[in-house]
């Protein structure tokens, strides 16, 4: 296997680097192909592989939830990105959430390591030919590149806008306005609840749907992704929209007064070291200035120090219904693959299941074997069931959800219902992983 041709991988993301340590680990030979440090992109900060954009969790991990059966399924799979995310963790109540930098830190250290990856910090402008690829360039492709699989896929590029969490310094945060708790008393006390009273959320809201925001360009649709609107958007719908969102109160009590806030703002450890905290669900495309406006009229954060402001960037993906198999190879040309959001997934945990899939049937291709097609019953069969086989037509990036896989063949109350779902999920995965 060795002796073959590298298998060539586009971007070092976490799509990226699951795939290429794939195939190191089945003996072949891979070269890496990372653009930044050389070229940037407008969301990354840093050097490191498996950068994290946007937030630092990668959702639930109980099996009661899809988020969390597909973690369990990459773990019996073998998947070095889980692994490492389970080593860097950090307290987030019942969500798998990670030090932002220690992780991507990790990730890079593994790949640059491994005696059968070469990594290239520069750009690949083109899809190379004649060699087996998996392009794993993320949503921030560079223009070239995106010119280049345009060329190939033969259609427009579809698109929505991302928006990502400010973060602050743990000791700018007023602890007199604050208190710890997970929502439901759901993982100890990983949260700090930042209170508003019914006045302090209507001065707060005036605020926000007031706020100047930077603009998009004029020559693109304003087209955001549902499950990650900026928070600005989500006030817009309504002055009752964020108190059934990102600053929902129901689970928490306030132990200074006894009883349920009117409304919270949940922070959550952002490293290691415990002095950063990001602000879940508050993606926003604010101007600085306004961000440093508004969000400092949350009492708590009166004072409050940015280590980082919220943005907005473009995320692009291909229409992957028209273009891939269940195998994440293209239609017309099995030696391609892609993996990560621009196969149209969206999410942390997501684009790590489509590198660890197309690393494995890269590796298969390449040793004159078949790809695998998981079995549907699990989360892994089910999502690419999903971007390889939904109605091309206005084709929307999903995250995993129960939704995705097939129901019980008898009717059951919810909760039992998931309980069916996830044990058949393990069952026919390690049955199929045994026949494989």
């Amino acid at each position: 296997m060795s002796e073959l041709k590298p298998v060539i991988v586009i971007g070092g993301g976490l799509a990226g680097s699951e795939a290429a340590w794939q195939l190191a680990r089945r003996g072949v030979r891979v070269e890496l192909y990372e653009m930044r440090p050389v070229m940037q992109t407008p969301a990354h900060t840093t050097t490191h592989l498996a950068e994290l954009v946007c937030s630092n969790s990668f959702k639930a991990d109980a099996l009661d939830t899809a988020s969390g059966l597909l973690k369990a399924e990459l773990r019996r799979c073998g998947s070095l990105l889980l692994q490492i995310a389970d080593s860097t963790r950090v307290p987030a109540g019942g969500a798998l959430a990670v030090d932002r930098d220690g992780f991507s830190a990790r990730v890079t250290e593994a790949i640059e390591s491994e005696k059968l990856i070469q990594v290239h910090r520069r750009e690949m402008t083109e899809l190379p030919e004649e060699r087996t690829v998996i392009v794993a360039a993320g949503p921030l492709i560079s223009e070239a590149l995106a010119r280049s699989v345009g060329q190939f896929t033969g259609r427009r590029y579809l698109y929505f806008y991302d928006a990502i969490s400010p973060i602050v310094e743990r000791s700018s945060i007023r602890t007199d306005r604050t208190f710890r708790a997970s929502r439901y008393g759901k993982g100890g006390e990983d949260y700090l609840n930042c209170p508003l009273t019914e006045a302090e959320y209507n001065r707060f809201y005036e605020a926000l749907t007031g706020s100047e925001t930077y603009p998009l360009h004029g020559f693109e649709k304003k087209l955001f992704f549902e499950g990650c609107l900026p928070i600005e958007e989500m006030a817009r719908r309504g002055r009752e929209t964020l108190l059934f969102g990102p600053m929902k109160p129901v689970g928490l009590t306030d132990p200074a007064t006894g009883h349920r806030p009117f409304a919270v703002i949940q922070m959550r450890q952002d490293n290691l070291a415990a002095d950063h905290f990001n602000l879940v669900g508050f993606q926003t495309q604010m101007r600085r200035r306004e961000q440093d406006r508004v969000l400092r009229l949350i009492p708590a954060l009166e004072n409050a120090v940015f280590v980082r402001y919220g943005q907005v960037h473009r995320n692009s993906y291909i229409n992957s219904p028209a273009l891939l198999t269940p195998t994440l190879q293209a239609r017309i040309r099995p030696t391609l693959f892609f993996a990560g959001q621009i196969a149209g997934v969206e999410g942390y945990v997501e684009a790590m299941a489509t590198g660890l899939i197309s690393g494995i049937n890269a590796a298969r291709l390449t040793a004159g074997e078949e790809p695998l097609v998981f079995p549907r019953t699990t989360a892994l069969g089910s999502l690419l069931q999903y971007i390889s086989h939904t109605d091309p037509h206005d084709y929307q990036p999903s995250n995993i959800s129960f939704g995705l896989l097939p129901p019980p063949a008898a009717r059951t109350p919810r909760r039992k219902r998931r309980q069916l779902i996830t044990r058949r999920a393990l069952e026919d995965l390690e049955h199929w992983k045994a026949e494989c």
